[in-house]
């Protein structure tokens, strides 16, 4: 019998459910996928704004992956917010030889603004983490802390997802263009080639979650068997669709709509 497949997210919480690990389980949930989660942090934090970060000692950390690992082996798995470098290195010790397919959302700074991880652990984060990964998703601002490029066109785009990738050691990487006016471009290096991925802009200031809803949907989709550039072109059909279909949730930057279908068609059910 095929088994379902599973991914794993190990990131930090938003009691919101829009980010983090309630993003990601909802993701994972809508993209067929059975999702597990390990917390690294607890964010008291909203659509207005990130009041206050408690992290987890390192113990809980590795013993919550030890769980996970030892029972339920994922398919895939995707990491966000790891803000401290003991965290980074704890993650990196437990998951080098796993041989799992890693999908890193870089989690620096938070939709409204705030920073959600020490400097100190950015260069560690490359060092350690990108060599396991399978795929990167920074966007533009994450893209340009982790490489140093100013990035202001897609060419500028192109030269820092190709460094990820041939300097940094990860697979496969997506530098995403929300940042960009016009259409909505991200740019994914893989295999030595540029793939462009646009859809439609959408005028909406409610993106909250968009960065760990877009990679926990690639990690879901690589999970199902779905190639590299397979997964990232479904995925950002995916996002586009949470990203349009604005469900109008909180008082500041809202969350994208997991369900991806009009918010009129769910008061309906």
């Amino acid at each position: 019998m095929k088994e379902i497949p599973s991914v794993l997210s190990i990131a930090g919480t938003d009691p919101t459910g829009g980010a983090g690990i309630h993003a990601d389980l909802k993701t994972f949930q809508e993209c067929k996928a059975y999702g597990m989660a390990v917390v690294t942090s607890v964010v008291a934090q909203n659509t207005e704004g990130v009041r206050d970060v408690w992290h987890l000692p390192i113990e809980a950390l590795e013993e919550q992956i030890k769980a996970v690992l030892e029972d339920i082996r994922p398919n895939v798995i995707k990491t966000g917010m790891i803000a401290l470098p003991d965290m980074i290195n704890k993650v990196a010790d437990l998951l080098e030889g796993e041989h799992i397919p890693l999908v890193i959302d870089p989690v620096m700074v938070a939709t409204s603004g705030d920073s959600l991880m020490e400097d100190e652990s950015t260069s560690l984060m490359k060092k350690r983490l990108f060599p396991l990964a399978k795929v990167v998703t920074p966007n533009m601002d994450e893209a340009k802390l982790l490489t140093g490029i100013d990035i202001q066109s897609q060419a500028d785009a192109k030269k820092a997802a190709k460094q990820l990738v041939e300097e940094m050691g990860a697979m496969a990487a997506v530098v995403k263009g929300g940042h960009f006016t016009g259409e909505a471009t991200d740019i994914l290096y893989y295999h030595g080639e540029f793939t462009f991925l646009t859809a439609d802009r959408t005028d909406t200031k409610h993106t909250h979650g968009t960065g760990c809803t877009f990679s926990a949907a690639i990690a879901a989709n690589l999970a199902r068997g779905m190639t590299v550039k397979e997964a990232v072109s479904e995925s950002k059909t995916y996002i586009s669709s949470a990203i349009s279909q604005t469900l109008g949730v909180g008082k500041g930057n809202g969350p994208v709509n997991h369900w991806g279908v009009p918010k009129e068609n769910l008061l309906r059910q």
